[in-house]
């Protein structure tokens, strides 16, 4: 097996520049999580079948990501192994993000993110794989975590977009023909100039380590081709080492609840605070920016609880940090669910985010010290398989039951999540993950 080369130590000023990108990607991911359930309620979703809507980012997810992390272990390019990939992604996603909310149709929008999350998909592994490549072992808690803390800054800002635009003089009551209203629209395009704009600062700034004599070689016997990335893909499920198989469990109930928590978060504020279900009334739209001014708040308290917990999870290591984390965002959707006091949902908001800023950081950093270096990309695309496997589990049970056994109430999801959460920290302590990189 070709042994990796010493890796060089990067100051910090180098690990936030090589980071940046995940800032305009996060944005992305933020706006789909605070917009898309309104969106799609102003173009006449019905409540129950909102799931279904939520489809394309599992589906993509676990058909792109295994896929492109194998491609990536094997690409041989000017620009590296990773960069390929990002570039692709960043420029599809900035395309989708400037024609979502000019969405006519519910069709439409759907059909946008689809290609929206696909091309999120295309960037994501490859970019933690990066992470991955460039730091050592010493390195990588900050590597990781710094990556947690652009998104939970990314989201922060996305969260609050709307509420900026009306405080600098927007109309939120400023519709389009089809209900979206004008801050939605700007808050989008904003979102697409920054994902090409950090993605491309990233790479440019911190560009990729070149290929060692050996790796190059390796990789010239072994071409990338369809018959090696499926074989890639075949071997990296046959011999997963035992702590990824043991953070499945883990994952399945962490990512059901966070996806129960973004699809009903806003119709449950909704009736909640404001006493109302119809996406017409103004009572709707002020749901819609509370949920981001809210989000902003435990989306920079992700930011900031995960710069805390990188000398946290370097003593006491990313398993034990990461079940508290998980115990205070399952107590926090279990309050949201239960109140109408906007005080006590501001609360709620830091278990939010510290679980959503562990959430981002500490699984990445136990799977990355668990699985062979060369194996990155391919390995990294396998563990989201673990995020999406259990979304596409959340979306089929919500439907089915959301009226029959939820009783039509989209503060009794959030119940659900809270509960998965909390099942969630008991699972992470089940995991063995070895302190030590394997090579």
């Amino acid at each position: 097996m070709v042994q990796p080369s010493i890796k060089p130590h990067l100051s910090l000023a180098r690990i936030l520049q090589m980071n940046l990108g995940f800032l305009g990607l996060q944005f992305s991911f933020g706006l789909q999580q605070s917009n898309m359930g309104p969106i799609y309620s102003y173009l006449g979703a019905d409540e129950g079948a909102m799931p279904l809507l939520w489809l394309a980012g599992p589906m993509t997810g676990l058909i792109v990501q295994p896929l492109i992390g194998s491609m990536s272990d094997r690409t041989r390019s000017r620009l590296g192994r990773r960069t390929p990939y990002f570039l692709i992604g960043a420029v599809l996603c900035s395309l989708c993000l400037l024609a979502m909310p000019f969405s006519r149709a519910l069709w439409m929008a759907a059909s946008l993110l689809w290609v929206l999350d696909a091309a999120n998909n295309v960037t994501m592994e490859p970019y933690r794989a990066y992470v991955s490549d460039r730091l050592d072992e010493r390195q990588r808690p900050l590597g990781f975590l710094t990556q947690s803390a652009f998104t939970g800054l990314a989201q922060t800002l996305s969260y609050l977009s709307p509420s900026l635009l009306v405080w600098w003089g927007v109309n939120k009551d400023l519709l389009d023909t089809n209900g979206i209203p004008a801050i939605t629209r700007i808050s989008f395009m904003i979102g697409a100039v920054l994902s090409i704009s950090t993605i491309v600062w990233s790479i440019w700034r911190v560009p990729e380590l070149p290929l060692t004599p050996e790796e190059d070689a390796a990789m010239a016997a072994d071409p990338l081709s369809l018959r090696s990335t499926l074989a890639g893909l075949r071997d990296a499920v046959r011999d997963m080492p035992p702590a990824m198989r043991q953070l499945a469990l883990a994952m399945l109930f962490q990512w059901f609840g966070m996806f129960c928590y973004w699809q009903y978060v806003v119709l449950a504020l909704a009736r909640g605070v404001f006493g109302t279900s119809d996406p017409a009334s103004a009572g709707f739209r002020d749901a819609g920016l509370l949920n981001g001014q809210l989000g902003a708040f435990y989306n920079l308290v992700a930011f900031l609880s995960a710069l805390a917990m990188i000398p946290i999870a370097r003593r006491h290591g990313p398993q034990a940090v990461h079940a508290v984390a998980m115990v205070a965002s399952g107590l926090a959707m279990l309050t949201i669910a239960s109140t109408g006091s906007i005080p006590l949902l501001v609360v709620a908001m830091v278990g939010i985010g510290v679980g959503w800023g562990s959430l981002m950081g500490n699984p990445y950093l136990m799977l990355a010290n668990a699985i062979p270096p060369a194996r990155t990309g391919v390995y990294m695309g396998i563990f989201n398989m673990f995020i999406v496997v259990p979304m596409m589990i959340e979306i089929v049970f919500v439907w089915l039951c959301y009226r029959p056994v939820l009783g039509g109430d989209p503060r009794h999801v959030l119940m659900l999540g809270g509960g998965m959460m909390l099942a969630a920290a008991v699972a992470t302590m089940l995991v063995r993950v070895p302190r030590a990189v394997a090579n």
